[in-house]
């Protein structure tokens, strides 16, 4: 329920620190993608870590330009070498956007999992038509969708269409990048606990079941987020941050979702 965000760690060094502390801190779920440039440096970090390779969940995701069937064959079985990795267990589609089209895009994925490549399907920003979609055309089930999600995006559709349809939801910038440490509510109930803000968004995201994959680089704020696996917010506490009357969504490139 707790993995390690890598987006936009790419001092190689700091990187495979990142991934090696928080491995023998105890998290077992890493995170990347090919657009982070950081796919070696994961990697290295792995290698560096005192855990077996079996007691780690890695994901990585084909970015939008990769997504015609021979380049996500191409760029996925790119990413395992730089991971240095015989195979991931999540294999995202980063976006439903630019180079997507669904029939082209997600047979390829298929034959990756008929391959032993990857061990499960996953989608990126998608919105509940997008899922449905992806699903009419796979035969392999859809495993998780990722998207950013905190208590300023609450993504109340999503969490709905998730717990309807037995798919996981997976938040990233789980800490609005930084701007949970501004919301009045959870500053009152991370006082309250003895807490940060982060545990405290962590916790609630947990709470809705919820897999969070916050980024963090230092190993204080590795072991801070950590944390959060033993705060337990009181159903009160959970239904004040659900009124939060506020939406800040940080991440909104111009080839997203037309809803958004």
């Amino acid at each position: 329920m707790l993995g390690l965000g890598t987006w936009e760690n790419t001092d190689g060094e700091q990187c495979a620190e990142s991934v090696r502390t928080a491995l023998e801190m105890g998290y077992r779920h890493v995170d990347t993608a090919q657009i982070y440039g950081n796919e070696a440096d994961v990697g290295e970090g792995i290698a560096r870590a005192d855990v077996e390779r079996e007691e780690i969940f890695l994901a990585t995701k084909v970015w939008i330009s990769q997504l015609s069937h021979d380049d996500v064959i191409a760029s996925t079985e790119a990413s395992l070498d730089k991971l240095g990795v015989d195979s991931v267990d999540l294999l995202y589609v980063h976006w439903p956007a630019r180079a997507y089209d669904p029939e082209e895009t997600l047979p390829a994925f298929g034959e990756l999992l008929d391959r032993g490549l990857i061990d499960r399907i996953g989608v990126s920003n998608f919105e509940p038509h997008h899922v449905d979609r992806a699903r009419e055309v796979l035969d392999e089930p859809v495993f998780a969708n990722q998207v950013e999600m905190h208590p300023l995006l609450q993504q109340e559709e999503l969490r709905r269409y998730a717990a309807e349809t037995d798919l996981n939801l997976v938040a990233y910038s789980p800490l609005a990048r930084g701007t949970v440490f501004e919301v009045p509510e959870l500053t009152e109930i991370a006082e309250r606990h003895g807490v940060s803000e982060a545990q405290v968004s962590l916790a609630w995201l947990r709470e809705k079941g919820v897999t969070t994959i916050p980024k963090a680089t230092s190993q204080a704020h590795i072991e801070d987020n950590w944390g959060s696996l033993d705060l337990a917010l009181t159903d009160a506490e959970i239904e004040r941050i659900d009124a939060i009357d506020r939406t800040d969504r940080r991440v909104h490139p111009d080839f997203g979702p037309e809803s958004w």
